[in-house]
């Protein structure tokens, strides 16, 4: 299903398609439209729809990061290679896979580029900081260019985090400095919740995203956990004892979250790995449950988040629209630093 802010998206593209990369921001195009002049940087864990970082990377305004990920004794980056097939096998199969942040040296190079192509500012918004070291690889790297770099923990991952990267992006094109653009950002992702729910605790128990105990306790007693990412970590919401009751309670969840929001405000984005079909159901029933809110946009984790999920993971993102109340400025939750 198409990225479901596709309003916004031609809006972006059209601001962007005049920008002459080998001008210094701020001189301004004919018309009075000014250039943009703040670069995004973010990583893969934003999932981010291919058909929009793809684009946006052509013009320069956005870069995506890959994170690595390795499966056996062979590295991948997420988004160079198609992995998610090799993964997913890898786990059926019982070998180790394990992920890792990218380096100070990629992002030091996103942002040289950056800085080549004529942006006076970089704001590069990640992960959170409770579950991977990328923003403190992103804090090293800024201190090695010659333009200012503004980093944004999120606080979150997945959409959730790409919700903040989108935000980001339409600031910058809307010609904002690093400073508004990471607002942006930080504003977003402190409106946006994660819910997700794993049929085991075993792969997030090997990836050091919960403690044993608690995976030992989901497997002695067949407990289905509702998890969801809350204080830039993961938390436990409720103990299911069915994989069947987990799913209907996730939907109730989320059913009452977006309730509780603007019904045009809202934005849904369901993420799965391994099963498609379990995730068009569930959109679809959210869809009927909430029919003031459009579709919700589906797609698989990307390998570095499902390295850590596990096979058959349903995850909802409940965010704001561009549309929805303007921010006054960042929350708790997201957290900025230069």
């Amino acid at each position: 299903m198409p990225d479901s802010n596709a309003a916004a998206w031609p809006w972006v593209r059209a601001r962007l398609s005049g920008l002459r990369h080998t001008a210094r921001p701020g001189t301004g195009r004919p018309g009075g439209s000014p250039l943009v002049r703040t670069a995004v940087v973010t990583d893969s864990a934003a999932a981010l729809p291919a058909d929009y970082s793809g684009r946006l990377a052509q013009g320069g305004i956005l870069t995506v990061t890959p994170m690595p990920v390795m499966v056996g004794a062979e590295i991948y980056g997420e988004g160079e290679d198609d992995i998610l097939d090799t993964v997913a096998v890898a786990m059926a199969a019982g070998k180790a896979v394990k992920t890792s942040r990218p380096s100070p040296g990629q992002f030091e190079q996103a942002y040289r580029a950056a800085e080549l192509r004529g942006f006076e500012g970089i704001v590069s918004v990640h992960i959170s900081g409770g579950l991977s070291g990328t923003a403190d690889a992103a804090r090293l790297a800024a201190a090695r260019v010659g333009i200012p770099v503004e980093v944004v923990d999120t606080g979150t991952v997945g959409m959730a985090q790409g919700m903040a990267v989108q935000a980001a992006v339409q600031a910058a094109a809307a010609g904002a400095g690093p400073a508004p653009v990471a607002a942006a950002a930080a504003a977003q992702a402190a409106r946006t919740k994660v819910f997700f729910y794993v049929p085991s605790l075993e792969q997030l128990r090997r990836g050091g995203r919960i403690g044993a105990a608690a995976s030992l306790l989901g497997t002695m007693f067949a407990i289905k956990p509702i998890l969801a990412v809350d204080g830039g970590r993961i938390v436990p919401l409720e103990k299911v004892r069915s994989g069947a009751r987990a799913v209907a309670r996730l939907e109730e969840i989320v059913a009452a979250e977006a309730a509780a929001r603007p019904g045009d405000s809202v934005r849904l984005a369901v993420h799965h790995f391994g099963n498609p079909e379990e995730a068009e159901s569930l959109a679809a029933r959210l869809e009927a449950a909430l029919p003031e809110c459009p579709p919700a946009q589906i797609s698989s984790l990307p390998a570095v988040l499902a390295a850590h999920a596990g096979l058959g993971v349903l995850a909802v993102i409940v965010g704001r629209t561009a549309s929805g109340p303007e921010p006054g400025g960042p929350e708790a939750g997201a957290h900025l630093s230069t």
